[in-house]
């Protein structure tokens, strides 16, 4: 049996993804963090801030996404062409497709909007989240 699977998904410079790995790493949330980046500059920085491992491009989201327990990120990454093009149509169907539970992060640069949703700091939604994700995994 494996333990509990957090897939990080970020792109860009990885910011989000890795204020996400690090708030889960100081929350001590139980499970594996998978960082994957859809760049290298993003991955990096995801591993840096205390993921467990890391990969690149779209065939990454698209395997770790079948076996993913929760997905966190930024909003995006369930469009297609989003991110200023870096989510390919495979890797949003990919994420959108997959059982895990799905802790998105708004961003208001996003072409979608979540009517309802505050604005918030990037380190409060990273808070919520990363609060979330320990009480998933708790249950």
């Amino acid at each position: 049996m494996r333990g509990k699977r957090i897939v990080v998904i970020d792109g860009q410079g990885g910011r989000m993804g890795a204020a996400i790995a690090a708030g889960l790493r100081a929350e001590e949330v139980p499970g594996e963090i998978i960082a994957v980046g859809t760049n290298s500059a993003a991955t990096a920085a995801m591993l840096k801030s205390g993921a467990d491992a890391g990969a690149t491009g779209e065939n990454p989201v698209i395997v770790c996404c079948r076996d993913a327990d929760i997905i966190m990120g930024p909003m995006g990454i369930i469009t297609a062409n989003a991110l200023l093009g870096e989510i390919t149509p495979k890797m949003a169907a990919a994420v959108s497709e997959s059982p895990a539970q799905k802790l998105l992060i708004p961003v208001s640069r996003c072409s979608v909007t979540v009517v309802g949703v505050g604005e918030l700091a990037l380190g409060e939604y990273v808070k919520l989240a990363v609060q979330r994700a320990k009480e998933l995994l708790a249950q």
